[in-house]
């Protein structure tokens, strides 16, 4: 695999490569990159072929979307790169409920701003960042169909909300025959693969893609930290305050790591790059949303690409990250099946594609 080695993103036709750039790290003050290393990061990614820039409204509040339009208008490349941002956080400047949520009043607002500072008078892939859980999926599938329409999107996805929520706005645009979500953009890693239970099999049923963001875990799986009697050491995203807390550092999650460890070993390759070849070999996985705050990092995780785990190497780490099953996932399993149909196998239809 290669960043040429394009895909469509869902039941679509926006082309991706299998590797997005996300740009929560460009103009961040505390573990970002600065205006002259994100135009690095940005250019070393175009060079290798990539074409997905991920971007949102509120990273760097605002800075990050000014110098990805920035890039991508200094280098003409409007027309080729596939330009995602997102809203939905609060915007406002003072005491505004409008200006957050997934209401109409908002979205329009925010595309605004958006469409400003990108300097662009469209978004190709424009998400829901986040389900503000009081707006109707009727209003949201509305509000961006007719932006759909008018052209100023090209397409919309919906990232960390229910299942059931992206489930059923695209039951509702096919029913109606209107545009609906393409695509989910969710944590994905080998720490974190709760997403296998409801999503994935929601996203192939429904035609959606899934973009995973975090594929390392905010930097754990890169093996940035170490356990210590005293505590964790080591310095990033998840040191000091960060939006994950203290969840990644789990017991479970030191395990995890150490069988990652002990296949990078075989391999003898990075283990943040070993990471990275398992969520790309997952089923239901159309792209890995990476970031990085030095080039040199973004060319190491590019790299991942000509790493092929073997079905051993895989199964020792799906083993080691295998989340626990709670009720009522924990019954649909191969016993249960042959107990329902009198001890004989039957084999699903979408388990034989």
């Amino acid at each position: 695999m290669n960043q040429t080695a394009f895909r469509t993103l869902g039941r679509s036709g926006l082309v991706v490569s299998p590797l997005a750039l996300g740009t929560m790290t460009f103009g961040s003050q505390r573990w970002g990159a600065n205006a002259q290393t994100s135009a690095d990061i940005f250019n070393t990614y175009i060079d290798t072929g990539g074409n997905v820039i991920d971007t949102a409204d509120v990273y760097a509040d605002g800075l990050s979307e000014q110098l990805v339009g920035k890039f991508i208008a200094e280098r003409g490349l409007r027309d080729q790169v596939v330009l995602a941002t997102k809203f939905a956080f609060y915007g406002g400047q003072s005491q505004n409920v409008n200006a957050g949520g997934n209401g109409r009043k908002n979205i329009q607002r925010a595309l605004e701003g958006s469409l400003r500072r990108l300097g662009t008078d469209y978004i190709d892939l424009y998400w829901l960042h986040i389900w503000d859980q009081v707006t109707p999926v009727e209003e949201v599938l509305q509000t961006l169909g007719d932006l759909v329409r008018a052209g100023t999107i090209r397409y919309f996805g919906f990232s960390n909300q229910p299942a059931w929520y992206a489930v059923r706005a695209a039951t509702l645009a096919a029913a109606h025959a209107i545009p609906g979500p393409i695509a989910m953009q969710l944590e994905y890693s080998l720490v974190e693969r709760n997403i296998e239970r409801e999503y994935i099999p929601a996203a192939r049923e429904c035609g959606l893609g899934i973009a995973a963001w975090s594929p390392l875990a905010a930097g754990f799986l890169a093996g940035k930290y170490q356990r210590q009697s005293s505590g964790v050491r080591g310095q990033g995203r998840l040191s000091g305050p960060n939006p994950f807390g203290d969840q990644k550092f789990t017991e479970r999650n030191w395990n995890i790591l150490q069988a990652l460890q002990n296949v990078a070993a075989m391999l003898e390759q990075p283990v943040s790059q070993v990471a990275l070849a398992w969520a790309a070999a997952q089923p239901g996985i159309s792209m890995l949303i990476i970031g990085a705050r030095q080039p040199e990092q973004l060319s190491a995780n590019l790299a991942a690409q000509a790493i092929k785990l073997t079905a051993e190497q895989l199964q020792l780490l799906n083993q080691a990250s295998m989340p626990e099953l709670s009720y009522p996932d924990s019954l649909f399993n191969t016993e249960l099946r042959r107990a329902i149909f009198g001890g004989m196998n039957v084999q699903g239809w979408a388990e034989s594609r």
